[in-house]
């Protein structure tokens, strides 16, 4: 398959093996912001570096809808598989040029779901009070965190607009087809594969939020790339695969 910019193809490869769980994600808004490699790299599980496009790497924030989400191809849970969630991600790439992102933090809503992947697949999950309203093409986001403690909100108002081609470096950045993390004291890369996105541009109308510097993410003021904004997807993980 093709390689696109980075390296990154725009169609994902498909899953070597069974499929761990699947999900939907719906109404999802990206954020981005340029940060120097460097600055990133110490947050970064052993075996896996900053991926970068043009010298720098990238801090997203993407607030969307998780619905249905389940074990295997198509067994989705009721109730707990729905719910909103926020969060602030790095993007990676380890030795063998496999792409992926670096959650630094997951706002959910639903806290026995956040929980369950928090202590269980070991990703910093956190239970936050979240709604969502939409009133045309315009949406308004409240996040504020529950546990751990200590703060953690985002209030975002957006407009939506037109379907538009992505950049590549906006390909860079949604087609991610991986997740790298640690899991059981090891470095694991869990596969996923999802249909092409189709983008909208977006408006960012207001936005007050602390979630990424409390990442550990300093960013300078507003995003640094347009906004965008996706209908959604549906998404299949595979079985991680280790690192290092």
């Amino acid at each position: 398959m093709a390689s696109g910019p980075g390296g990154v193809s725009p169609v994902a490869p498909p899953l070597d093996g069974p499929a761990l769980f699947a999900q939907d994600w719906r109404d999802l808004f990206f954020l981005h912001w340029a940060v120097d490699p460097g600055d990133v790299a110490p947050l970064m599980p052993p075996g896996v570096r900053p991926d970068v496009f043009a010298g720098a790497t990238y801090v997203g924030l993407v607030p969307f809808r998780m619905v249905g989400a389940g074990l295997g191809r198509s067994l989705p849970t009721p109730y707990l598989g729905t719910f909103l969630e926020c969060n602030v991600r790095l993007y990676s790439v380890d030795d063998e040029g496999r792409h992926g992102v670096v959650f630094r933090s997951l706002e959910a809503s639903r806290w026995v779901t956040g929980m369950s992947a928090r202590w269980g697949y070991r990703l910093p999950y956190t239970w936050a009070h979240m709604r969502v309203r939409q009133r045309g093409n315009r949406w308004w986001w409240r996040s504020d965190r529950r546990y751990p403690r200590g703060g953690g909100s985002l209030r975002m108002e957006a407009e939506t607009g037109p379907v538009v081609e992505a950049t590549e470096l906006e390909v860079f950045l949604t087609a991610r087809w991986g997740l790298h993390s640690r899991l059981a004291g090891r470095t694991v890369w869990t596969p996923n594969e999802h249909g092409p996105w189709i983008v909208q541009e977006a408006r960012l109308l207001s936005l007050e939020e602390d979630l990424v510097h409390r990442a550990g993410l300093p960013v300078p003021g507003e995003p640094t790339l347009r906004p965008l904004f996706a209908s959604g997807v549906h998404t299949t993980f595979g079985l991680p695969v280790v690192v290092e």
